[in-house]
């Protein structure tokens, strides 16, 4: 019933910007939360932000706090990332995702998430 397409990935050199961008249709009504997770090569899929829909509160992981900001434009029901100062291990598949369920907590586990989108590719190259 939801459906999230992401864009923005691509080939930057280290030290670049790359901001990441998230459109979800369909029954976007009930959206409590929306995050981004990665997955490189041989890693488990890993937590990287989320931001509360209302209110707009944000957690990152440690591994990009500082460097990454997620936010929300509400009448567009679009979610972005903006990643400054990549580095090489920046580099994986990055997945949109998407909750309709209130949770009190942090939502860093993958399968606290409702939707998925097919993911766009970010390399960091040295």
């Amino acid at each position: 019933q939801v459906q999230l397409v992401e864009s923005g990935g691509g080939l930057v050199q280290a030290g670049g910007s790359l901001r990441l961008s998230c459109a979800a249709s369909g029954r976007t009504f009930g959206i409590y939360a929306m995050g981004w997770f990665r997955q490189a090569p041989g890693k488990e899929r890993e937590f990287v932000a989320n931001i509360r829909w209302s209110g707009g509160s944000t957690y990152y992981a440690d591994s990009v706090k500082g460097r990454f900001t997620i936010s929300r434009d509400n009448a567009k029901n679009t979610v972005y990332l903006q990643m400054n100062s990549l580095k090489p291990e920046d580099t994986a598949f990055y997945y949109c995702a998407a909750v309709k369920t209130t949770i009190i907590g942090l939502l860093i586990a993958p399968q606290l998430y409702d939707y998925w989108g097919q993911g766009t590719q970010v390399t960091v190259s040295s």
